[in-house]
Order: C-alpha cells, then sequence, then structure tokens
C-alpha cells in the first residue's frame, strides 16, 4: 500500500504532534485531527491505512469513533490509545473490534511495530477484495447491497459503470431505500476513494447559515463571524460532495449551486475571491424532482443538470425476493456489531419476514434484525403464538416449507424432492400456507 496512512486523533496537541513526528521518522504517512468527525469522511471501503485514536476525548470519543468507523468497513484497524485508568475500556473494545490498543506512557517503537501488524492486515484485505473482483467473485458493491433480483443486478452494474466515470450522479429512491450506501460505494469505487466524503442534508441545514455552511466565509462577512471559515464544498476539494434530499435545497440557493455545478467555482461570503472546486457532487431525492419541477419548487435548469447520470434505487417492495436471504445477512451484521454469537433464524420467522410489508425499507428491515439479535422481538412477527398441537405442527411445517423454498432458490423440484413429499402435495401445502415461490425467489 503505497498509498498508506495514518489517521491520529487526539484532542492534546502537543501529544498529537510529537506522536505525529514520531511515527514520520519511523517511515509513516499520518495526518492529524483533534477529533473524529473528519476523520469519518475518509474512511470507505478502499481506505488505505490505520485509525489511532485516543479513548478520551470531547465530543466523539474514541469508543464511538471506533463504532461508526466498523459501520463503516467493519476491516479497517482501529488503534486505542489509553490511560491508565481506562485498560478496562480498551479490553472491552477488543471486543468489539479493536484491532490493538496501547496504554499511555508508550514509546514510539511500540505504537510503531503495532501499526506496522495493522497496516500489514490492511494491505492483505484490501488485496484479497481486489483479486475477488478480478475474479468475477461477490465484490464489496455486492456485500453493501446483495440482492439477485434483476433490479439490483442492473443497480450494481450501473454503479460500477458510472463510479468509474466520475460523473455527477442522482440518486432516486424512497426513504430507507439506501441511497446513501450507493452514493459511499460510488464513491468508493472512483479514483477519488483516499479524499473526503462529505455528506450534507439539505433538509437540516439552517436556513440563515445555510450559505455559510456551503461556501465558507471571511472574517467579518456578518455579525459573529469573527475568523474566516472553509465552508463543506471547499472541505472537499479532491473528494466527493453528497447533498442529501436536495429537493429541500431553498430555492434561491439552487441558482447558486448551479453556478457551482457548472463552473466548478466558489466565492466564500464577504469576499471577490473565486476559489476553484475539485469535486464530484452526487444528489438523492425521495421526491419526484420532475413533478417539482413542474410545481415550481425546483429549478428546472438545476435538474437537467443533475439527470445526466440517474440511479434509481428500488424500495424493498420492488424487490420482494431479497428481502429473506438480506434479513439474514443483516442479522448477521447486527450480531457482529454487537458482539454477539451468530444466531439460526427460525425458519418460521423467515416466512413472516418475507410476506410484510416494509414500508421504511431496508433501514425498517435492518431495525428488524437489531431487535431480533437484542432479544428484544422475534423479527416484527404479527402473528399470534399458536397455543394448540395442530396450530404448534402447522407453524412449523410452514417454517419448514419456507425456508426450503429460499435455500434452494423457489425451484420446486429440489424442495419436494429434499422434504420427502410429492410435487402435489407442496403445492397443495404451499396453498394452504399461503407461500407464493415469487416472494421468496426470483429463480423459477
Amino acid at each position: 500500500m503505497n498509498d498508506a496512512k495514518i489517521l491520529l486523533v487526539d484532542d492534546e496537541e502537543e501529544l498529537r504532534r510529537s506522536t505525529a513526528q514520531a511515527l514520520e521518522l519511523s517511515g509513516f504517512s499520518v495526518e492529524t485531527y483533534s477529533n473524529g468527525d473528519h476523520v469519518l469522511e475518509l474512511i470507505g471501503y478502499s481506505f488505505p491505512g490505520v485509525v489511532v485514536s485516543d479513548i478520551r476525548m470531547p465530543g466523539i470519543d474514541g469508543m464511538t469513533l471506533m463504532q461508526k468507523i466498523r459501520e463503516l468497513d467493519p476491516e479497517v484497524p482501529v488503534i486505542l490509545v489509553t490511560g491508565h485508568g481506562d485498560v478496562q475500556l480498551a479490553v472491552k473494545a477488543m471486543r468489539e473490534g479493536a484491532y490493538d490498543f496501547i496504554e499511555k506512557p508508550f514509546t514510539p517503537e511500540m505504537l510503531a511495530g503495532v501499526i506496522r501488524r495493522a497496516m500489514e492486515r490492511r494491505g492483505l484485505v484490501l488485496e484479497n477484495r481486489l483479486l475477488k473482483a478480478v475474479a468475477g467473485k461477490r465484490d464489496d458493491i455486492e456485500a453493501r447491497l446483495p440482492g439477485r433480483t434483476q433490479v439490483m443486478v442492473d443497480l450494481r452494474y450501473r454503479i460500477r459503470a458510472i463510479g468509474a466515470s466520475d460523473a455527477d450522479t442522482l440518486i432516486v429512491g424512497e426513504t430507507g431505500a439506501g441511497k446513501e450506501v450507493v452514493a459511499r460505494a460510488l464513491h468508493d469505487i472512483s479514483a477519488r476513494a483516499s479524499r473526503p466524503f462529505i455528506a450534507i442534508n439539505c433538509a437540516a441545514l439552517p436556513a440563515n447559515l445555510i450559505e455559510s455552511e456551503l461556501f465558507g466565509h471571511e472574517a467579518g462577512a456578518f455579525p459573529g463571524a469573527v475568523r474566516p471559515r472553509y465552508g463543506k464544498f471547499e472541505h472537499g476539494r479532491g473528494g466527493t460532495i453528497l447533498l442529501d434530499e436536495i429537493g429541500s435545497m431553498p430555492f434561491d440557493l439552487q441558482a447558486k449551486f448551479l453556478r457551482v455545478l457548472q463552473e466548478r467555482v466558489i466565492s466564500r461570503l464577504g469576499s471577490n475571491e473565486v476559489v476553484a472546486l475539485d469535486v464530484r457532487f452526487i444528489a438523492t431525492s425521495k421526491v419526484d424532482l420532475e413533478a417539482e419541477v413542474a410545481a415550481g419548487r425546483f429549478r428546472a435548469d438545476l435538474f437537467y443538470r443533475l439527470n445526466v447520470a440517474t440511479l434509481h434505487v428500488p424500495s424493498l417492495s420492488q424487490r420482494r425476493a431479497d428481502v429473506p436471504l438480506l434479513f439474514l445477512q443483516l442479522v448477521r451484521e447486527a450480531a457482529a456489531r454487537y458482539g454477539r454469537d451468530e444466531m439460526t433464524v427460525p425458519p418460521d420467522v423467515i416466512s413472516d419476514i418475507a410476506q410484510r410489508d416494509w414500508p421504511g425499507n431496508v433501514r425498517e428491515l435492518r431495525n428488524a434484525a437489531d431487535r431480533l439479535v437484542l432479544g428484544l422481538d422475534n423479527g416484527g412477527r404479527q402473528a399470534e403464538e399458536a397455543t394448540g398441537l395442530a396450530e404448534r405442527v402447522a407453524e412449523f411445517e410452514r417454517g419448514v416449507i419456507a425456508s426450503a423454498l429460499v435455500a434452494h432458490g423457489g425451484s420446486l423440484r429440489p424442495v419436494y424432492e429434499s422434504l420427502g413429499i410429492s410435487r402435489k402435495t407442496l403445492y397443495e401445502k404451499m396453498q394452504k400456507y399461503g407461500l407464493d415461490k415469487r416472494m421468496l425467489t426470483t429463480e423459477s
């Protein structure tokens, strides 16, 4: 990993500076941060390095930072630096996925040794991922956006094609469908992967500060602006800017953003100087922007400028066949995230999950998986528990058949052969229990 780097996070400036100098003398490339906010913008599946963080920090502490990093990529090595009284906490962190911990005071040689081993491990992970992708095996895009339905196969194909092009992109989909996951995937397979990924929620920006947040300002630009400040656009130079829910951007700001899109320049508030902007823009929307244009709430010229490369993220109702296997994957991820043993999901739970509606899409399905792993409920099942023997037998039989349909991709012959029943009996039982193979698979 020639571009390998260490992201060093510590709120103590003197210790941060001295540690960075010692690591640079050992031959490492080091970037320092006083908090974890900006670190998360650099982490992705292609991040070629290691994170070293103090545990005790204001704002995002080391434990929280590690958990957020693991959500982005669980195989990024995180090394925690602890005080004497934090060893118990560090041991807990190791159980939850930290690569290692170093207790203060430590020698530069000790830290450098741990980092070298972590770098080697990260290099092997990235090399293995690359080899899998080259060999045509299940790659990171498929791991992050799983599904066998044609709409998901097509989506992954378009992501790979558009991701390499560096084109500005519009991502459309319902709430919870995974629009930000798609945006991060586009960033991570692009040449900008090692640069910042800045996510901006257009609906959450305060109206009186939105221009300052995006474009930055000079000292004295408005009351309270005591020092110059980079805006989010400028902070993301070289990387990717995600404008989440761009349909919520105020109409008067849309014209200014259109100029940024076309000319790739910005001017900070209170300044006449033009700053060149080397970024890729990705926008998401849960609403039909064409309808918003017709209603006069969104600029037509901005819509047509964004609509060059468009990705549609399907809702779960559009890919119901993916729900059982997706739920099982989310259960495995939740078990790893919460430090629980892998669990076997009962077939009847899988069957119920497959037939439910999920208006909240993947986000709602993930919450159901989390609750199941934490023992808070039974995966969101709506049916009452069967009490009589006949009801219990019927529930078990239904679950076994549903599980077999999922396992065999909906192909009926191996299902009735493995269950030791005739094709006619299988049809009758599927009709009796309301099982439809099209809800459980895309294969015939």
